[in-house]
């Protein structure tokens, strides 16, 4: 092995991270690495700290692309993602993460909350010989579904039409459903009118497979983004926000599955979300695995 380890360049290096996603999905996202539709949705995310994009590490041997350390949309918050064949990296990576991907409290001092799937018992174990610990209380969830062929009907309350951002496209009706649906107070701030403009931005971001409902006032009151990956026939769900005054209808779930109905004529056969709860699992996703937190702190350089 001839490794070498270079900061992440973007946006030259963007497809070639989303390429080696690609190219090592295992089925049932046995790898454990991050689906390419969650890493192109990471840089179209209007929180994303771009300024330090270039703190990403990458892993090469001989050029070839075989480890990738980064953070989420903040420094501090460290994932890994690792050709199978070369797990004996995984404690260099957690070394670079201390190093150039930690986070800094008001006091000064240092962290890193390392994410590291609940079945990677080796890579627990090297954490904890690094003085990392669990923190019970933060976990992320991968839940799967398979796509149903035929799709079943899918049915909605009456006066509320569904329909895709192909056929509206209204930034600010998005902008509010999705500020409404997070749970944020009050009417949502004109200038995030482009934070929108940047979600749409990835260059696998489909109008026609991001699905709103209209409310008989012709707001949107809720919003379900699926993405579609084709090599592994894959769809990925994120993000999905229903406007509070407007739950508990079957308005979400109704978004939701014309998204997945829409990827899976495209050819999709399996779907995944970041989340267990119980909404999905009403819809038939099953978890399988957690991503565990684990936290390092440091002294102040």
């Amino acid at each position: 092995m001839s490794i070498t380890i270079r900061p992440y360049d973007h946006p030259e290096d963007f497809k070639l991270v989303g390429d080696f996603l690609i190219d090592h999905y295992q089925p049932g996202n046995k790898d454990g690495n991050w689906l390419q539709p969650a890493w192109e949705y990471m840089h179209s995310h209007p929180s994303l700290d771009e300024a330090s994009l270039h703190k990403i590490g990458l892993w090469e041997d001989a050029s070839k692309l075989v480890g990738v350390v980064h953070y989420e949309s903040e420094l501090g918050e460290v994932f890994f993602e690792i050709d199978p064949t070369y797990t004996c990296l995984k404690g260099a990576m957690l070394e670079y993460a201390e190093t150039h991907l930690y986070g800094e409290m008001e006091t000064g001092q240092r962290y890193v909350k390392a994410f590291i799937n609940d079945f990677d018992l080796e890579f627990e174990t090297i954490a904890q010989s690094r003085g990392y610990k669990k923190d019970e209380n933060l976990t992320r969830p991968t839940s799967q579904m398979m796509i149903p062929d035929p799709f079943p009907l899918i049915s909605l309350a009456k006066g509320f039409h569904l329909k895709s951002l192909a056929e509206d496209n209204d930034l600010s009706k998005i902008h509010r459903v999705l500020w409404r649906g997070f749970d944020h107070a009050g009417e949502p701030p004109a200038a995030g009118i482009e934070w929108r403009k940047k979600m749409q931005s990835g260059p696998n971001f489909r109008k026609e497979l991001t699905i709103v409902i209209e409310a008989p006032t012709g707001d949107f009151v809720s919003f379900c983004g699926t993405w579609y990956e084709a090599t592994n026939r894959i769809a990925y769900v994120e993000p999905v926000a229903t406007d509070p005054d407007f739950r508990g209808r079957g308005l979400g779930k109704a978004a939701v599955l014309e998204g997945l109905r829409r990827c899976g004529l495209l050819g999709a056969t399996v779907a995944f979300v970041g989340s267990d709860q119980k909404f999905y699992q009403a819809l038939g996703f099953k978890k399988i695995f957690t991503s565990n937190c684990w936290v390092k702190t440091m002294s102040q350089a």
